[in-house]
């Protein structure tokens, strides 16, 4: 995902008087300005940053969403939206299978050893944003019985 296109849409959503998408797009925007200036990339803000930043405001919806008490209705109707609107924006993960597919093509050798700790530390940064933490986690701890 670009930066230009997370804006261009958030000038969609105010043309279409739409404040809702608006204010979320906005939110995203804010966060991914705030982690280019800290990573001292300003100027020319790069995909992989945007993507980092969407999946990190992407886990915050979802926390909110889950700690939402259920009789706050509207408050977890709107964190929903959000979320709802962060994951139009969110890059592809890999599924369980793809994730399997990939370790058991590239890391063969590393998962015979059947030590996790080693595992995890050589593709946790091959997988990095394309993959959920918690779903390799599981997955070698299951290749690694």
């Amino acid at each position: 995902m670009t930066f230009e296109t997370l804006h261009n849409d958030m000038i969609k959503a105010m043309k279409a008087r739409d404040k809702a998408r608006k204010d979320v797009l906005s939110t995203l925007i804010a966060d991914v300005k705030k982690a280019a200036i800290d990573a001292g990339k300003r100027e020319d803000i790069p995909e992989e940053l945007v993507d980092q930043t969407i999946l990190k405001s992407k886990k915050t919806a979802r926390e909110q969403l889950d700690t939402c008490p259920d009789e706050r209705t509207e408050l977890k109707a709107e964190y929903q939206f959000a979320y709802d609107v962060i994951c139009e924006y969110a890059p592809k993960m890999m599924s369980d299978d793809e994730i399997r597919a990939f370790l058991t093509a590239n890391y063969a050798d590393l998962l015979a050893t059947k030590n996790k700790g080693q595992i995890m530390k050589a593709i946790m940064p091959a997988l990095k944003g394309k993959a959920d933490g918690k779903a390799i986690n599981a997955i070698v701890a299951e290749m690694s019985k």
